[in-house]
């Protein structure tokens, strides 16, 4: 089994970050000499879709296990499905929620106790002396992957957080620039995902405000806008660029199949495969 929200751009990434292992897995063999085959189904990055989808896979005798789900809200209501039934390996939930909430569900993303944290240090060293980048204001989707996340930035900002609030994904991004604009930051850190990210650095643009802009994994999908993302920091868990042998083999046979470059969502899940 497979579930995510594949019509999502990084839900697109995953489903062929997925699709990819397979057929890799399939061409060498399958799996003692039977081939491998996904059920997928669309959870919509909905709780109560992906446990209504969890429900089903385990009451299906021909799933074995199941790849996914990608969203941290979403794993955690199938989570508890799953346990004492089937084996489930998130691609890129990372809320820090998901741990030890059962001994059949793992993850092959760091938690966002972590990321948050790497996130935070690094804002902390982004200024160097200066005063005004020692003020961060954070915001995040008020669910499960942006409060861990913002959480963990809020504890380990050597600065001052000078504001923390959340937003929703389709943020109303005027106010909320208008109101940054006020408090001052000159960092702001924002746990969210691409559809918020865009709207709030596209709205800084016109506004003209001019603060470091720093989001997580989340973020990855803001480098459609060259204009808009210019100058943020992502922080990420793969990097295409990386030499290492193993990553550019990955990313030439990904290349080859869909003639894009792959990012985390993608790689997260073929390596959850």
């Amino acid at each position: 089994g497979a579930a995510g929200p594949w019509t999502e751009s990084y839900g697109v990434m995953s489903h062929r970050g997925i699709d990819l292992a397979v057929a890799e897995i399939n061409a060498s063999g399958g799996i003692d000499g039977h081939p491998l085959r996904v059920v997928s189904r669309d959870d919509k990055a909905d709780g109560e879709k992906a446990a209504t989808i969890a429900q089903g896979f385990v009451n299906d005798p021909a799933v074995l296990a199941v790849i996914g789900h990608v969203n941290s809200g979403a794993m955690l209501a199938a989570s508890r499905i799953y346990d004492g039934q089937l084996t489930a390996v998130a691609t890129t939930a990372s809320s820090p929620d998901l741990t030890g909430v059962s001994k059949w569900t793992f993850r092959v993303i760091s938690s966002d106790s972590l990321n948050g944290v790497i996130l935070a240090r690094f804002a902390s060293g982004v200024g160097g002396t200066s005063a005004a980048l020692k003020q961060a204001s954070i915001l995040y989707e008020n669910d499960s992957y942006g409060r861990g996340g913002a959480d963990a930035g809020r504890r380990s900002f050597l600065g001052t957080i000078v504001s923390f609030d959340p937003i929703s994904e389709k943020v109303d991004a005027d106010s909320f620039v208008s109101y940054l604009k006020v408090k001052q930051p000159g960092i702001v850190f924002v746990a969210g995902r691409e559809n918020s990210a865009l709207a709030i650095l596209r709205e800084a643009r016109r506004q003209q405000f001019d603060a470091v802009f720093i989001g997580g994994d989340g973020w990855q999908g803001i480098v459609t806008d060259t204009a808009a993302s210019n100058g943020a920091y992502v922080g990420t868990s793969f990097n295409a660029e990386d030499p290492t042998p193993e990553v550019q083999r990955f990313v030439h046979a990904f290349e080859s199949k869909y003639h894009v470059k792959p990012d985390a969502f993608a790689a997260l899940a073929y390596d959850a495969t």
